[in-house]
């Protein structure tokens, strides 16, 4: 089964994160990408520099001739930017993607350290977007702020807001080992680990690793397997990063999945 992944996100004019990066996940992996671009970025590898909205009808009804039409067997979340855009967004999953899963990227930070959501939307994010996810990916510091309290809670909490899987991204934390936890619906957890790679090139390794996850999960594969193979594509990515830019630099998108084993 390829697997049809609809990606409802922003873009990157510098290619190294989100929809663009994302349509290149899905794609090395086997997948059928489709888009509903929610915000045009102007950034490259030294970081963003102006933010173009996206009318929030606009986004809807990208979203809607696309189900329509070809349908969907996952749909992966990213940049939703503003409240307007996460309401809208929040209206079209309940109207037409019953049963379909939802992996969530709560998208907050840039690489370079610039706002890619407004402060007022985070309320609106936990209490629309995140009880319709299947699996919620924050990195350590978005999960203080979804959470509201320090990490060493925060996963469940999160879990417990969504009703939904929570997989809590350790590459912010100190150390040469970089731990994920995977905490599944029902309370049961897991642990992905690796070595750190000591490289300026990550730009969009948030985004890679929700759209490679939502593929897997797309094609049919259980959640930890799908969060192992989407890991170990990263990790490839990572490892085979071009070298681009002056800043932080995009992964290769582009190995294939005889690059890695499940």
């Amino acid at each position: 089964m390829m697997g049809r992944v609809l990606i409802v996100a922003g873009s990157d004019s510098g290619g190294g994160a989100g929809i663009q990066a994302d349509v290149k996940t899905v794609t090395a992996l086997g997948g059928y990408a489709m888009t509903a671009v929610t915000a045009l970025t102007a950034q490259n590898t030294q970081g963003v520099s102006a933010v173009h909205q996206v009318p929030a009808d606009f986004v809807a009804e990208q979203m809607r001739v696309t189900l329509a039409d070809i349908g969907a067997d996952c749909i992966k979340l990213g940049m939703l930017h503003r409240m307007e855009i996460i309401e809208t967004v929040a209206d079209v999953l309940r109207e037409c993607v019953a049963g379909i899963p939802v992996v969530v990227d709560p998208v907050m930070i840039s690489k370079g350290g610039a706002s890619l959501l407004e402060a007022a939307a985070v309320e609106v994010l936990k209490t629309r977007i995140l009880p319709l996810a299947t699996l919620t990916t924050p990195n350590i510091p978005e999960a203080e702020v979804l959470a509201g309290v320090k990490i060493d809670s925060a996963a469940s909490v999160i879990s417990g807001i969504s009703g939904g899987a929570v997989l809590l991204k350790g590459g912010h934390a100190m150390g040469d080992i970089v731990t994920d936890f995977l905490l599944t619906a029902n309370g049961e957890t897991k642990e992905f680990s690796s070595p750190r790679i000591q490289t300026r090139h990550t730009h969009g390794t948030g985004c890679t690793l929700a759209a490679a996850i939502a593929t897997g999960i797309a094609q049919g594969l259980s959640l930890v397997e799908a969060v192992g193979r989407a890991r170990a594509y990263v990790v490839r990515a990572i490892e085979t990063a071009p070298q681009f830019g002056k800043g932080h630099g995009p992964l290769n998108h582009g190995h294939t999945v005889a690059d890695f084993k499940l």
